[in-house]
């Protein structure tokens, strides 16, 4: 009879060899100049201005050449679009013009719903993509709606779907719709581009109309989709000489001021204000250092008007990593960040005060100030993509108030702490592979000895090299990583990184790691291999692995949740990209993936089956299924000894419609279970709602449910020696969790939006079934009130356990937890790129030390929770410095 670790490396050599077997299928190649005899030109405007209104009435559009030749990729690959179109380009000293004129049979086929800019929806559209260095791999895009929304991203890689949203250009774009069709202006001044300090300029071209009303996408350069590529596989704009790149200096400066109300004080609280009023300026600062290196910098950066995170409750050890949404740090991200491990995770600079200092009441700062920060972000000639970040936050201090003496005092909480971040990537070959190396570097000042040298670490240094080898143009690569890390701090801030959730060097059947106390530094390394097969007319594949030393640690700049493990996997994937009777495309995925620590104790093996599929309809569903063999886990007692796992199963399934729809509906699920009685059922929805052209609602709600055998409790020392001479407490968990987050946004005019955000959030936790591990490694479970032992609930709902001779007190630990969380922001673009920003929100929330069950009627009492109301006003200018 064969373990389950045997007929996973079977499994595995199984999909290794039709790797082998499909990596020498042949399909259709291309080359990186098939499409440049594709041309299109731009005509030189002289004394001749271009009212952008979306009206095609100057004489320099009757006589510019007209490009003509799109073609479907859907529905029919290759196939002539439906209807007539034309584009035309034009420039003079300082910007670059587009004019589309687009032939259509009804008006009423024309879809087009105002949004906020960023927000194409579901309306028809032209896209304009520009490889401005001609360097066959970036690319940046320019996109209008029919109702005159505009949208711009930027592509860092050759793929059409890599795509940097932060990317925000200051242009202009009108159209105008008739009743045959539609006309569309843009105006790209030269400042916001980046290219080459060359006399004659030659770019890259693509173009991609949609039209949802027909389930249309055409393009003027079809890639198949059985292929990759985007930059490389462009035509060619020409025409376009004499300009200069310009020296693009640009100035932000920003006043705020904002209220928070909070009438739910505590009147003790010498420190709680109902009514606290702020008011702040600073500045936003732009340069281009040479015709392709830009400078930004800021002082005092505001990001008040920014979304709140999401609700949630963790039980586990390990923190949540939210999103990025402050703009100076989203904006040209992707060249501060590279392949492999999370080296810089921007939430870190700013975050709130690490200091935990004990009093009564307490007065800390929610967040570290930004004294001021700056980067510099581009790409050379040469093909050298340059990203360097340097930031400073100042030391804050915390007011303490202790009721006994009634003294007041001050405490630092956070020091003086600078972070550092470059990022260096070349181009070479003719496939444009890569080579980036990326190093960061924290240093917090701080006295010797102090209250937080005991518990931050003084610097902190990452990095490491990276790799992206391309073949065929990307159809094949092999993509890799090999870093570093190295930590410094005083002893005991260094032994809690042993101790800590990342790490656990405390395990008593570890022999590959041991606690140090005498410690003052860490160092670690980080690796990966991959192998891909990214074209194909069907098959397509990779295989990899990837390892983290047990002292690899991330966690000043960057994100890391444990180290000491070794993955490797492999990926087999067979689609169907040519529309059936039935299907318009379907794929399905093998993968396996298998995990061991260094100490060389196999913990996990998964094999998953992937699938997707798309009606003609455009209506599409999901169905996944997975199974986990029975293995271990090293980390689930905290720093205690490996507890086994059971044998899990689970299965996914969800289905949406076609999004070009007005009224759009998705549902996703899954369930799954384990031999030990575990289970988790998630449901959840998404309705969309586009009505009257301009507004949209959209509905998510969210039930999860929960039972968990295994939620670490407690370590207690009077343990038998099979646990080492420790207990290792668990217990079952009943987890039920609600949420219903809504989003309505209402366009006046694309400049002038309306948005609302609002998430009720409930979620109840039941701890019952108490036990312990009866010896390292065990999958069974030592229940008390079974084997010799009692537990008994006390009046004051605690649990006494009677164990022989040993007696101990379990607390009560049952909760309910409620909360609100709302935005509404008024955002006026007024005049490009200046912006006012109307802002209210909301954040309330309400624990209990009781079990009630989530239900709609929790959702309802999110509204009348304690909280705050906060309201803001930012105005911002932009203007550009010639």
């Amino acid at each position: 009879m064969r373990t389950g670790a045997g007929i996973k490396r079977q499994l595995n050599y199984f999909t290794f060899v039709i790797l082998l077997i499909i990596a020498g299928q042949n399909h259709n190649l291309y080359s990186s100049d098939s499409n440049d005899d594709k041309t299109a030109r731009a005509y030189f405007i002289e004394d001749s201005e271009i009212e952008i209104d979306g009206i095609l009435d100057e004489e320099i559009w009757n006589k510019a050449g007209v490009v003509t030749d799109f073609l479907q990729k859907d529905p029919v690959e290759g196939g002539k679009t439906e209807f007539p179109i034309k584009v035309m380009f034009a420039y003079d000293e300082n910007n670059f013009f587009i004019a589309v004129d687009i032939k259509r049979d009804k008006k009423e086929n024309i879809r087009y719903t105002t949004s906020r800019r960023d927000k194409s929806g579901n309306s028809e559209r032209i896209i304009i993509s520009l490889d401005t260095y001609n360097d066959k791999r970036t690319a940046y895009t320019f996109g209008l709606t029919a109702s005159a929304v505009r949208f711009d991203y930027y592509h860092s890689q050759d793929s059409e779907y890599s795509r940097d949203y932060s990317f925000n250009p200051v242009w202009y774009g009108k159209t105008n719709i008739t009743d045959n069709g539609w006309t569309a202006e843009m105006k790209i001044p030269f400042s916001q581009l980046r290219f080459n300090d060359t006399k004659i300029q030659t770019w890259g071209l693509n173009m991609n109309w949609y039209v949802p009303a027909y389930k249309e996408d055409n393009y003027w350069i079809v890639i198949p989709k059985s292929e990759t590529g985007w930059s490389s596989r462009m035509g060619q704009l020409i025409g376009i000489k004499g300009i200069k790149p310009s020296s693009r200096m640009e100035l932000m400066p920003y006043v705020a001021g904002s209220a928070v109300v909070n009438p739910n004080i505590d009147r003790n609280d010498p420190f709680a204000e109902e009514t606290a009023l702020n008011g702040r300026a600073g500045i936003d600062f732009k340069m281009g250092l040479g015709p392709n290196i830009t400078l930004d910098a800021t002082i005092n950066p505001d990001f008040g008007q920014v979304e709140a995170d999401p609700a949630e409750v963790n039980l586990s050890a390990y923190e949540t990593f939210f999103s990025e949404k402050r703009p100076f740090f989203t904006e040209g991200a992707q060249l501060l960040s590279g392949g492999g491990p999370g080296y810089f995770y921007s939430r870190r600079i700013g975050a709130p005060p690490k200091g935990s200092p004990e009093a009564d009441y307490i007065d800390r700062p929610d967040n570290s100030q930004i004294l001021g920060a700056a980067k510099i972000t581009g790409r050379t000639f040469s093909g050298l993509s340059i990203g360097a970040l340097t930031s400073l936050t100042s030391e804050e201090y915390a007011e303490l108030y202790h009721s006994i003496d009634k003294k007041t005092e001050e405490k630092r909480v956070e020091p003086l702490a600078s972070y550092n971040v470059l990022r260096l990537q070349q181009e070479f070959g003719r496939d444009a592979s890569t080579l980036g190396i990326t190093l960061t570097g924290v240093h917090r000042d701080m006295t010797e000895g102090s209250y937080l040298d005991e518990i931050l670490r003084r610097n902190a240094y990452t990095g490491g090299l990276d790799w992206n080898i391309r073949f065929d143009n990307g159809a094949y690569n092999i993509v890799g990583f090999a870093g570093f890390s190295h930590v410094k701090g005083s002893k005991n801030s260094i032994l809690n990184t042993q101790l800590s959730p990342a790490h656990y060097f405390q395990r008593p059947d570890a022999n590959h790691v041991t606690v140090d106390s005498n410690r003052t530094s860490l160092s670690g390394y980080a690796a990966s291999l991959e192998v891909n097969k990214n074209a194909g007319d069907h098959w397509l594949g990779s295989a990899g692995f990837w390892v983290e030393s047990p002292e690899f640690e991330l966690n000043d700049i960057g994100q890391l949740q444990s180290a000491d493990d070794i993955n490797y996997w492999t990926n087999i994937q067979y689609r169907e990209t040519v529309p059936g009777m039935i299907f318009y495309s379907w794929n399905a995925r093998l993968h396996t993936d298998n995990k061991m620590n260094f100490g060389g104790v196999n913990l996990t093996n998964t094999i998953t089956l992937l699938s997707n599929f798309t009606f003609l309809s455009r209506n599409s569903f999901y169905l996944n299924g997975w199974h986990r063999f029975q293995g271990k886990d090293d980390a689930l007692t905290r720093g205690g000894p490996i507890i086994g796992l059971a044998a899990a199963t689970g299965v996914d399934f969800g289905f949406s419609t076609d999004y070009s729809q007005n009224h759009v509906y998705g549902f996703d699920s899954y369930y799954n279970w384990d031999e030990s009685g575990k289970e988790v059922l998630y449901l959840s929805g998404d309705i969309t709602v586009r009505m009257a052209g301009r507004l949209d609602v959209t509905i998510s709600p969210a039930y999860i449910y929960e039972t968990n055998p295994r939620q670490y409790i407690n370590t207690l020392d009077n343990g038998s020696e099979s646990t080492f001479g420790k207990r290792y407490i668990f217990s079952f968990t009943e987890l039920n969790t609600l949420r219903l987050p809504v989003r309505i946004n209402y366009a006046f005019t694309p400049d002038l939006t309306v948005e609302l955000y609002a998430e009720p959030f409930a979620t109840s936790g039941n701890y019952f079934r108490f036990w312990e591990l009866p010896s390292a490694g065990s999958v069974v479970r030592r229940e008390y009130g079974t084997d010799g032992t009692t537990i008994v609930r006390n009046d004051d709902r605690s649990y006494t356990v009677q164990d022989g001779e040993k007696e101990f007190t379990l607390r009560y630990r049952d909760f309910e937890y409620i909360s609100l969380r709302s935005n509404f922001v008024l955002r006026w673009e007024w005049l490009p790129g200046s912006t006012l920003y109307l802002v209210w929100q909301q954040n309330r929330s309400d624990y209990y030390n009781e079990t009630r069950t989530s239900a709609p009627a929790s959702l309802l009492e999110s509204f009348a929770a304690q909280g705050y109301n906060s309201f803001a006003l930012k105005i911002s200018y932009w203007f550009p410095v010639n």
